[in-house]
């Protein structure tokens, strides 16, 4: 069988105080794209995550023996990933490929957001891809109705940006809000998405306190976020950590004009809010 993992984008990220545990307090909008990677999953003598191309400790992996850790008895499984979604871009691919393995078991193992919250911040929302206004250190999920079409534009710079090093240098730049900043926010986001709306309708909303963070690290964000409104683009932001900045566009064919115009060649142009078939 083939199961997808969509990446998520951001719309927008509301930094909060860090918290006891190291983590720090956010409001955020995330969806999914239709860019995903593809699990093929089969039988096999042995469990077994392959993903070529992809070095260190795989997420997915850690997500299946997480599961077999909780008593699932299904037979010994070969999970390949094919990687289609950058990887350290801001886009959560390693999250979503282990929500994917996790959505392997639903109604035979308990409690996968427990099991999801313990395998990393971003993996909870994944579970069921879908708009979700996301609190905490990404643990409180609330889904959202889908929204109304838009279309993407992601330049993702090559990846490679720590999400560690961004929340550091946030910290250093004295970046972020007070909870109760955040809980009013929350509110905002929740009744303007909540409408279903595309989130152009909400652009005044769409705002990444981690930005500032980001762009100290990697100066280029700055310019991928110019070439972006430049070609069009009615709000660009950057996503999660970066270093993807993105392009919010009305639909696919204004966002594929824009990529030709900026002539870049890892740009990537999907449509967003919803999860891909």
């Amino acid at each position: 069988m083939h199961v997808l993992a969509p990446a998520k984008l951001n719309l927008c990220l509301y930094l909060g105080p860090p918290r006891e545990d190291g983590l720090h307090e956010l409001c955020s909008l995330f969806e999914p794209l239709a860019l995903a990677d593809r699990l093929a999953v089969s039988e096999a003598e042995r469990d077994e995550v392959i993903c070529p191309g992809v070095e260190g400790e795989n997420l997915a992996a850690r997500a299946l023996a997480a599961l077999r850790e909780r008593g699932w008895t299904q037979p010994p499984l070969r999970i390949e990933i094919e990687k289609r979604t950058p990887v350290a871009a801001g886009l959560g691919g390693g999250s979503a490929d282990a929500a994917a393995v996790l959505r392997l078991a639903a109604g035979e193992v308990a409690d996968l957001e427990q099991i999801a919250a313990g395998l990393g911040a971003d993996v909870p929302s994944q579970l069921t891809p879908a708009l979700a206004l996301v609190r905490g250190a990404g643990e409180g999920v609330e889904l959202l109705p889908a929204p109304a079409e838009h279309a993407i534009v992601l330049l993702p710079d090559g990846g490679g940006l720590s999400t560690a090093a961004v929340f550091a240098e946030a910290d250093r730049l004295g970046l972020g809000r007070s909870a109760a900043e955040l809980d009013e926010l929350g509110g905002r986001l929740r009744e303007a998405a909540g409408a279903g709306s595309s989130p152009l309708a909400y652009a005044d909303l769409l705002v990444n306190d981690l930005e500032p963070a980001a762009r100290s690290l990697r100066p280029g964000i700055g310019d991928a976020l110019d070439a972006l409104r430049d070609a069009g683009a009615a709000h660009a932001l950057l996503t999660g950590s970066g270093p993807t900045a993105f392009g919010l566009f009305s639909d696919l064919v204004t966002a594929r004009a824009a990529a030709m115009a900026l002539d870049c060649e890892d740009a990537i142009v999907c449509d967003a809010g919803r999860m891909p078939r």
